[in-house]
């Protein structure tokens, strides 16, 4: 008797990036530097808060100085949303942003999106969630209808890895012994982004 099981699923961490109104020319730089960095850019939208919108999404900064002049920043022209995913988004997405001061990151983290994209503490170009937590809220607020897997565990993972993982890494690991490349790492991850039955389609929802 054939037992059918449900298609395996796993979860891959993701986070909500934002390029603000002040970094909105660079779009498409910024984008670039993002996937360079390993990330699935799995959703994206444009579009352009009201101020209303804008203190609910910061509702945990209201009362504090600045967030008048937040708001008002954050409504001041559209923004790109993206969801982004790739393992500890979250951590990686961070890193990449640098210091939220962009004054100070121009100091401390030349190379971070802010300190390359930003202008000063307030318009630092670029928004980043803090937690998983605070991404899965961000992500409902900008992207109602998106779906937020569960972390599979124990054999739900093993599924999915004997599956959809390994047959496709045994396929990359044969090829490259074949074509004996002079590097042999970088031609195998080339490879694998080519070959990736799995890989995420970007999605646009644009706003005017």
């Amino acid at each position: 008797m054939e037992v059918l099981m449900p298609e395996p699923q796993i979860y891959v961490e993701r986070t909500l990036a934002i390029i603000k109104p002040d970094a909105i020319g660079k779009e498409e730089e910024i984008e670039d530097l993002i996937l360079q960095s390993g990330f699935h850019i799995i959703q994206k939208r444009k579009l352009q808060l009201s101020p209303e919108q804008c203190s609910n999404f910061y509702a945990e900064q209201f009362g504090k100085m600045f967030f008048p002049n937040l708001t008002a920043y954050m409504s001041s022209g559209p923004i790109v949303a993206m969801v982004l995913a790739r393992n500890c988004a979250v951590s990686y997405w961070k890193e990449l942003l640098g210091p939220s001061n962009s004054l100070r990151a121009r100091i401390t983290h030349p190379h971070s999106l802010r300190a390359l994209y930003g202008t000063d503490e307030l318009r630092n170009g670029l928004h980043g969630s803090l937690s998983i937590s605070s991404a899965e809220k961000e992500i409902r607020f900008i992207f109602p209808e998106a779906i937020l897997e569960p972390v599979p565990t124990g054999q739900r993972a093993r599924d999915y890895l004997n599956l959809y993982v390994k047959p496709t890494l045994l396929a990359g690991l044969t090829a490259l012994c074949k074509e004996k490349p002079a590097d042999p790492m970088i031609w195998l991850a080339d490879w694998l982004i080519e070959h990736n039955p799995n890989k995420p389609k970007l999605q646009y929802h644009i706003s005017q």
